[in-house]
């Protein structure tokens, strides 16, 4: 085989430049096995350079059934990337991967994909080949045996892939259209409503402090009362929990009801939302 035909052969193999392929053809003496694992070595110095710099375009892949649901976000530099074939394929094998392993990063990152490389090793290549950073973000995987699990994705790029994805688990015996129905319409809500948790107490504190915070402040120079104050704050602070909380949030598609009514009116004694969980790239 001419230099010539190594050279192609080695781009074929890699999808790096013709220069890079040149020169691992020649310093590795026509062998391509040599030279890909020249070009390895290159493209982790290559990609560490850009792991300096910002990922905040991506997407997100989901990955499953309706029992066990998977997740993961893969970020890159650009929207153009985002929908490069090469990422693409990647994350949608690393989607059925990470659903395998339960959103365990560590595991998921050492398991082999099908060209029997690892996760790493082929994040390596991919970001060596694309010449961006490519980074796997926050990953979540439901398991749900006594109930149902739905996900809605907007702005799809292809497939399971979107640029915002909701997973929705439902406890309950009932296995009907309906609550399927209901399910799919709740991930459609929570991608609207971005719900910071299931009812208000368990709205993380630290969110609930800085609220307050905010609240304080435009208070603090208002000319009202201490007394007057304090109720405008109690008002403000729980306005803010219900408008955050997916029970009390109003329904997207039926505004002057609230999720919880919609719950009730479905008339399912063993019906409960579980959990959820909600990625949008860019946030």
């Amino acid at each position: 085989m001419s230099d010539i035909e190594s050279v192609k052969k080695l781009r074929e193999v890699t999808g790096a430049g013709f220069k890079d392929c040149n020169l691992a053809i020649k310093e590795s003496n026509g062998d391509i096995e040599k030279a890909i694992e020249i070009l390895r070595v290159k493209g982790i110095s290559k990609a560490s350079k850009k792991m300096s710099r910002d990922a905040k375009e991506g997407v997100v892949v989901v990955s499953g059934d309706e029992t066990k649901t998977s997740m993961i976000e893969v970020n890159c530099e650009t929207d153009f990337v985002a929908k490069n074939e090469d990422f693409i394929n990647f994350v949608k094998e690393l989607g059925e991967l990470n659903n395998q392993k339960n959103s365990n990063l560590d595991e998921l990152k050492h398991s082999k994909m099908n060209n029997g490389k690892s996760v790493d090793e082929n994040l390596v290549s991919l970001i060596a080949k694309i010449g961006e950073k490519i980074t796997i973000g926050k990953s979540k995987t439901i398991e749900n045996s006594n109930g149902v699990n739905n996900h809605y994705l907007h702005t799809v790029v292809k497939d399971n892939v979107a640029k915002l994805a909701v997973l929705v688990s439902l406890e309950t015996n009932e296995k009907s259209d309906a609550v399927k129905t209901f399910s799919k319409q709740l991930s459609m809500h929570i991608a609207a409503s971005n719900p910071l948790a299931l009812d208000s107490n368990q709205i993380d504190q630290d969110i609930i402090d800085k609220e307050q915070e905010l609240v304080s402040e435009e208070l603090k120079n208002s000319g009202k009362s201490d007394e007057i104050a304090k109720k405008i704050s109690l008002g403000k602070m729980n306005k803010f929990k219900e408008e955050n909380a997916l029970l009390t949030q109003a329904w997207v598609m039926e505004p002057k009801k609230k999720v919880q009514d919609i719950l009730q009116e479905l008339s399912i004694a063993d019906l409960k939302i579980r959990e959820f969980y909600r990625i949008k790239i860019g946030e």
